[in-house]
């Protein structure tokens, strides 16, 4: 039996382990960040919990541009809570 182990990963802003595919991925590109949806672009990543409270708190305080040491224009939020509206949809 070949059962694999499931991935955690540690959200960026509340600093819990949860479940890679409940997390999203933002990635720091040498042109900048961008969300990564299918989670595998190349380059430095880090993850947000699927959460819209979360998304905003990360906005508010700038944690996502601190934690990866570059800009983290307005247009990502809106594609991550796009996203999560997406998603509960479905």
């Amino acid at each position: 039996m070949n059962k694999t182990k499931p991935i955690y990963r540690m959200c960026a802003v509340s600093r819990e382990k949860h479940l890679k595919k409940e997390m999203f991925r933002i990635v720091k590109t040498p042109l900048g960040a961008f969300f990564d949806k299918e989670q595998k672009m190349m380059g430095r990543g880090i993850y947000i919990k699927k959460d819209l409270k979360t998304i905003e708190l990360a906005y508010k305080k700038s944690i996502l541009s601190r934690s990866l040491k570059c800009e983290v224009k307005e247009d990502v939020f809106l594609e991550l809570v796009q996203e999560l509206m997406k998603e509960k949809r479905d």
